[in-house]
């Protein structure tokens, strides 16, 4: 049976088919528009597709000379372009009949700036760095370009990037808000000392580890990774029948049956009596207080009496930051929900729901991995009403374990999530490696905290793996070492995140990095501090000094060795030329010294020249001494100009995260 008018319809489809071929444009990546940066003082490569067969061709406006190309028998092509000292602006022209023109385009220095979500932390947006209104008007350096990567993932290497904004765009007020605050201030201090233009490629991604920003073929050769590795290859070519949400889905329904809050589908503690219950003082991460290292259901009730005389219209409930996810009740009824850590609660209340008098405010907590509870400022937990009132809900809360998820399944592994081997690699570094490029600045290792020995290995494969890739040799890499965070310690105690900053320390002996020591400028309650001005600005200094050529210090007091000296303990420094000081004019702080038992005491510290001479009435033999060793050292040592000494130990004790993989 013939259909009216389908080979006329076949006709026009084949004319437009083979218009449409002959009409053919040249395809670029991503990472090739208008307002790039190309880097200077070097044969860089220009690629793309073109039908198969075609002579491509290549003028550029700062030289005389025709590039040129042949596209093989799939259509690809590339072609390398010699590129001169910075300046600026000028054009290139590509064609195969069709003319594909790039206009205003710089030559300068191309920095990849990676890692996880301090990296990541916009201006604007979530971030709200210190004075980021300013910052943001301020930020007209037309010279300064910007590309900026999305998030996507690959269980195999793409040869393109999804980026956002059509391509490389100037700084400008417009497209900073969004971009990476810490990678933005390291391309403005370099740029106002040298004037060379710079162009940053921001590939970055919250949360994740550094093995997904490693190769397949380097972590193979690592025996923790080498079947993760395999079992992504092997996703590669298997997809599965249950999608990761219905994984996911499944999971949680199981937590909700075994959650000892609920009995045969019903809500038994919404408005529980609590006398049997444990006290917990809020705001606070639990792990900071009697849940150490603890994930699950954690059910909370606070007991609030209400004036008579309150009013009860407009009243919100005001919660703050909670991690993960919460449901929450108001004497028995559900009054909102929310998921997500770092989102703000507040949960508006009927009228009629409360009562003068005793009034109960339940909130179930969910917590999936890493901190947990109601954390957020003191300042943001209350109830609120229309007549300007106000009942603080700090202090002491009632609370009871749920259920903890070491007595259940793991929870499902994304398939499609970015916290996998390669993943990032793969999607978010791979397709920028034939471009050429001055270096890369990174900020990461939260992620990778609870595994600090392991990544003593893992930071510089990545990094060894990087520089293969490209095929520059050893380019700059300067990379940012842990900020102080979370509760202050009482007493010296192992730590994960000393360990982490440890790993990253002994990178340095890779040739021609540098790090960013930050234990001075991070916020106990807040794992991204605001303060990425100072972040950008150290970041800078190491490139100034090691790969622009400036004389500038970039780097704290470098512990060398340690003599014991009877009672005491005498400790060297390089990096003292211009002298070492306490940085608020106080006494040094942040050492703790131990005998061979391996009890570490907090230790008097004093400066006699430019060493330093340890000791403790405590310790009458002491063999080892520790700096700034903790999540959130309270340490000054500084040098004239500020800056800080990192974290170190005089001991090779095993440490918390020693085979842990």
């Amino acid at each position: 049976m013939s259909i009216p008018g389908s080979k006329s319809l076949f006709l026009l489809a084949l004319l437009i088919f083979s218009f449409q071929f002959l009409q053919a444009k040249i395809l670029l990546p991503s990472v090739f528009s208008n307002n790039m940066v190309l880097q200077q003082k070097t044969n860089v490569a220009i690629w793309g597709k073109a039908t198969a067969g075609k002579a491509v061709k290549i003028t550029v406006s700062w030289n005389k000379i025709n590039y040129g190309a042949i596209a093989d028998a799939i259509g690809n092509w590339k072609i390398k372009v010699g590129t001169p000292a910075y300046g600026g602006p000028y054009t290139i022209t590509i064609s195969d009949g069709e003319l594909l023109e790039l206009s205003n385009v710089l030559i300068g220095d191309v920095w990849i700036c990676s890692g996880q979500s301090n990296m990541e932390m916009p201006l604007a947006g979530w971030g709200k760095i210190n004075n980021y209104e300013k910052e943001i008007a301020d930020a007209k350096f037309p010279n300064i370009r910007l590309l900026q990567a999305e998030h996507i993932t690959s269980n195999v290497p793409l040869s393109d990037a999804k980026v956002t904004n059509g391509g490389w765009q100037e700084c400008s007020p417009k497209y900073i808000a969004d971009f990476s605050s810490t990678a933005y201030f390291f391309a403005r201090e370099v740029y106002e000392k040298t004037k060379i233009p710079i162009g940053l490629i921001h590939t970055s991604w919250g949360g994740t580890i550094a093995e997904a920003w490693t190769s397949a073929e380097s972590l193979k050769k690592m025996t923790d990774f080498s079947a993760a590795v395999d079992k992504i290859q092997q996703a590669a070519k298997n997809s599965s029948t249950v999608s990761y949400d219905e994984k996911i889905a499944g999971w949680v329904k199981m937590t909700t049956e075994k959650d000892s809050g609920y009995h045969a589908g019903q809500l038994k503690w919404t408005a529980a009596e609590t006398t049997n219950w444990k006290s917990m003082t809020l705001p606070t991460l639990w792990e900071e207080a009697a849940l150490k290292n603890f994930d699950g259901i954690v059910w909370f009730s606070k007991k609030v009496n209400i004036p008579e005389n309150w009013k009860t219209s407009g009243i919100k409930l005001n919660l703050g930051t909670i991690d993960d996810n919460d449901i929450t009740y108001v004497n028995g009824v559900k009054v909102g929900e929310t998921v997500g850590y770092n989102v703000g609660r507040t949960y508006t209340i009927p009228a009629d729901l409360l009562k003068p008098g005793e009034n109960i405010i339940t909130v179930r907590v969910f917590d999936s991995g890493g901190g947990g509870g109601i954390y957020g400022e003191g300042k943001n937990l209350n109830l609120t009403n229309n007549a300007g009132g106000q009942i603080s809900l700090t202090g002491d809360w009632k609370y009871k374990v749920g259920l903890n998820f070491n007595n259940i399944g793991p929870k499902p592994a994304d398939e499609s999530g970015p916290n996998r081997p390669t993943v990032l690699y793969n999607a978010m570094i791979h397709p920028f490696i034939q471009f050429s490029i001055k270096g890369a600045i990174w900020y990461q290792g939260e992620s990778n905290a609870d595994r600090a020995y392991q990544y003593r290995e893992l930071f510089p494969v990545m990094i060894k793996d990087w520089r293969q890739k490209w095929g520059q040799g050893d380019f700059p890499f300067y990379f940012v070492q842990l900020a102080n965070y979370m509760q202050v310690d009482n007493a010296p105690v192992e730590s994960t995140w000393a360990e982490l900053r440890e790993a990253q320390q002994r990178t340095l002996t890779l040739p021609n990095t540098g790090m960013a020591t930050i234990i001075d400028i991070g916020d106990a309650k807040d794992i991204h501090p605001k303060n990425k001005q100072e972040v950008g600005r150290r970041l800078g200094l190491i490139a100034l000094a090691k790969t622009y050529g400036q004389k500038n210090n970039y780097s704290g007091p470098v512990y060398q060795s340690a003599k014991v000296e009877g009672k005491q303990i005498r400790l060297t420094f390089s990096n003292t030329e211009n002298g070492i000081k306490v940085a608020d004019g106080a006494a040094l702080t942040g050492f703790a010294i131990a005998g061979a038992d391996k009890k570490f005491h907090w230790a008097k510290a004093s400066i006699q020249g430019n060493q330093i001479v340890v000791s403790s009435d405590q310790v009458a033999n002491p063999v080892a001494v520790r700096y700034a060793w903790g999540n959130n050292p309270v340490a000054n040592l500084v040098t004239s100009d500020g800056l800080p000494a990192s974290p170190f130990r005089t001991d090779t004790w095993q440490g918390i995260t020693f085979g842990k993989k």
